[in-house]
């Protein structure tokens, strides 16, 4: 019998070319590789990078590229050849550009259903979405639909939650999977970071003093995963034989997560151990309301080049949801990957901060 065949997009990107290890090591489908690039110089480059990390499984894998810009990013794919997609590629920042996120995660996912449309013999489309497609919603979110007209903190979140209403309102004969994945804290239960979020940045700006109010509540939960976790419930639901149609939140419960001013406590508290940290007796920030912090923004928004300018800027367009209490409802990953297990918080937590500063954010590994 010939083994599946995979598409995997983004494969060279975080969550994607995770995906793809364990398909590997997982199961015996040859994957198709599919990474952006803008000129054949770049797909050279990101092409070699591939073949020498997939060395040893090089006879399963084939390399692709396009551009989710053009109007035909995955002419070099025949799609009488797939058999399942991961559709990972995006751009995931959460102060993306309103142009960039229009044409990446809404209308270059458009592209993509369309190719998947074309594939005969599809048996899953895995589209990887955000827990923050939810929005500025409150309360319960369940694994179900989304209310697509938000109202959003940013553009990533709403190019996001659009895609999703594309795909199953005007795709919706696709064999599809939602993943709504939350933000990842850690590549492992270690603490271990080999990706650097806002959450990162807004750490190592309260390491060094740059900041000293934050917005938000300090009971507000907020929903971190490790690169593990999600990597391990994508590569099992892709392949898995569970219903179609169907959304999974790729994050953990409210109890087992952590409210934002905890979250600060245990930042200051491996701070503590730093002695750089204690000469600079650093006070733990104030939570103050989206009007103040808004002021401080437009206020510094002219100081281009600025540390504290620059600071203020990468915090706030996630600034709104940090005042927002939801409830993600995860009955469905629960329910239908062989092995569900969340860490504890406070130890996952405490175990990323000692490692940023162990290593100056990276930049000591």
């Amino acid at each position: 019998m010939t083994s599946e065949r995979i598409l995997v997009t983004g494969a060279d990107g975080y969550i994607g070319g995770m995906v793809c290890d364990r398909l590997l090591a997982n199961t015996d489908a040859q994957l198709l590789l599919w990474v952006r690039s803008n000129d054949a110089e770049e797909f050279a480059r990101k092409q070699a990078q591939l073949e020498q990390k997939y060395a040893a499984q090089r006879a399963r894998i084939e390399i692709h590229t396009g551009n989710l810009y053009g109007d035909a990013p995955f002419a070099t794919v025949n799609p009488q050849q797939v058999d399942r997609i991961v559709h990972a590629a995006a751009v995931t920042a959460f102060n993306v550009k309103e142009d960039v996120a229009n044409a990446v995660n809404r209308d270059g996912t458009r592209k993509m259903l369309a190719f998947a449309r074309q594939c005969p013999q599809l048996r899953r489309f895995c589209y990887v979405s955000t827990a923050y497609a939810a929005g500025l919603v409150q309360g319960d979110i369940k694994e179900q639909p989304l209310p697509a007209a938000g109202p959003f903190a940013n553009h990533y979140e709403r190019s996001k939650c659009e895609a999703e209403a594309i795909l199953q309102n005007e795709y919706g004969d696709l064999p599809w999977h939602i993943y709504r994945v939350a933000t990842v804290l850690a590549h492992n239960d270690a603490g271990d970071v080999t990706q650097y979020n806002v959450f990162h940045n807004t750490m190592r700006l309260l390491f060094y003093g740059l900041i000293s109010m934050l917005p938000g509540t300090e009971e507000t939960p907020i929903y971190l995963v490790t690169g593990e976790f999600v990597a391990d419930a994508i590569a099992e639901l892709s392949v898995k034989a569970v219903p179609e149609r169907q959304f999974f939140h790729v994050c953990h419960r409210r109890e087992e997560s952590l409210p934002i001013g905890r979250l600060v406590d245990i930042c200051f508290e491996v701070f503590g151990n730093d002695e750089g940290f204690r000469k600079r007796r650093i006070l733990r920030p104030l939570f103050t309301d989206f009007e103040s912090f808004e002021l401080l923004a437009e206020g510094l928004s002219g100081l281009s080049g600025q540390v504290v300018s620059q600071a203020v800027e990468s915090i706030r367009p996630f600034a709104p949801q940090m005042f927002v209490t939801k409830q993600f409802h995860n009955d469905q990953l629960r329910g239908s990957i062989d092995r569900y297990r969340a860490p504890d918080p406070e130890t996952l937590v405490r175990n990323t901060v000692q490692y940023l500063v162990n290593t100056k954010w990276g930049r000591e590994v």
